[in-house]
């Protein structure tokens, strides 16, 4: 336990404190120490709560341990943040080339060349790095509370023997009231792929494709033609398919560049296990052959595309990107849903089709002086390019 003195919490003159000023940080290696409801409480409004932080958790993904940091008042949790520890290539953010060929060739004779032991808040399965507090914290206490949690990180970090703290996909509309603190520790930020996201306003599909461009509106009526050989199916658990979508999952996870965690069957059975009720799989037929899957989770408001895996040529003979575009849409409109956030990467096609990109940040720090500095020289080769989702 990191104790904290009461004076760092002073509230503001004239009004009442809400968040006890004696406070406590804890760093749990299991998001069961906390507890589905103390969790949720301080993530309200987030599609990736408690369960599905679990189903990461008990995935069993090679190479990575999650921690769970919280700020603790009175035995209530006050401010939460999911983390990971993992050994980190720093050419796993490059792009694909000469730069990274000779990184790997280098590798082979010194295996541990630009590899480092990454400590990092956030998660590398979910869609951005949130801070999540307790609807009773006050806005003027919240900075102070993120400040304890990155401390207690910290030192959890040193003794996990971390050389590299990092923090993952901090979106942009809430990034300013990090740097602060961030600054002040010898954060430095580059440039992570954005989050592309489409309002769900329309009511209808016809009103919807109303406002693509004239070329776009041809292509798609072309594409969804392609409805007519493919069956699609919405079923909440995978049965005797998952041998096959893990087929398609690697497949698909091969022709990327940009690849980090490497997800298993625990992690698609584990969504729709512990998610039920709020997530579900789109499998594409052509006759009996599945080509495609697609795993998604919402919430009353908000459809989150979690992973789209797609045989390759077959998958672009039916279009069965674009169909699952189209009927991930479908499938906003007949539940009421307002916002279809389609992830990161690819970003081309999304906003030929109507996204908007919400910019995200990383944060990174190295215990060395010398080596943050040579970090902070060398990030533009790891910043993202917003255009094609690769990194560059």
């Amino acid at each position: 336990m990191l104790q904290i003195a009461p004076d760092r919490f002073q509230s503001v003159p004239g009004s009442s404190p809400t968040v006890p000023g004696l406070l406590a940080a804890h760093v749990a290696i299991s998001i069961r120490e906390i507890g589905r409801d103390a969790w949720n409480a301080c993530f309200p409004d987030q599609v990736e709560d408690f369960d599905c932080l679990l189903a990461i958790e008990e995935a069993g993904m090679a190479g990575f341990a999650w921690r769970y940091v919280t700020a603790v008042a009175d035995d209530r949790v006050v401010a939460a943040m999911p983390a990971f520890i993992c050994t980190y290539p720093l050419d796993t953010t490059l792009e694909a080339g000469s730069i990274r060929r000779g990184v790997r060739w280098i590798r082979q004779v010194f295996p541990r060349f630009l590899t480092l032991r990454l400590a990092c808040l956030g998660s590398p399965c979910t869609e951005t790095g949130v801070t999540g507090f307790h609807p009773d914290v006050p806005e003027y206490l919240r900075e102070g509370l993120f400040t304890l949690l990155i401390e207690a990180f910290q030192s959890h970090a040193a003794i996990e023997d971390c050389s590299l703290i990092g923090l993952k996909d901090i979106a942009g509309p809430t990034a300013p009231e990090l740097a602060t603190p961030l600054a002040e520790r010898g954060y430095a930020a580059i440039d992570g792929l954005p989050t592309a996201w489409l309002n769900v306003d329309f009511d209808t599909i016809d009103a919807y494709m109303s406002r693509l461009s004239g070329g776009t509106r041809k292509d798609m009526r072309r594409k969804q033609k392609s409805f007519d050989d493919v069956r699609v199916e919405i079923r909440t658990d995978f049965g005797d398919l998952l041998p096959r979508v893990m087929e398609l999952y690697r497949n698909t996870r091969d022709r990327s560049e940009w690849q980090f965690e490497e997800l298993t069957p625990e992690y698609f059975s584990g969504i729709l296990d512990h998610m039920k009720g709020r997530s579900f799989c789109c499998f594409y037929f052509v006759g009996d052959r599945l080509l495609a899957a697609n795993l998604l989770v919402h919430d009353e408001g908000t459809l989150i595309d979690k992973f789209f895996c797609m045989d390759g040529e077959e998958g672009r003979r039916y279009n069965l990107y674009f169909l699952s575009w189209f009927t991930n849409l479908r499938y906003c409109l007949d539940h009421g849903l307002h916002r279809y956030q389609s992830g990161q990467a690819y970003y081309q096609n999304k906003v030929r089709l109507g996204s908007r990109l919400t910019p995200n940040s990383m944060y990174f720090r190295h215990r060395s002086r010398v080596l943050q500095a040579a970090l902070r020289l060398a990030s533009p080769l790891f910043s993202a390019d917003e255009t094609s989702g690769q990194r560059k």
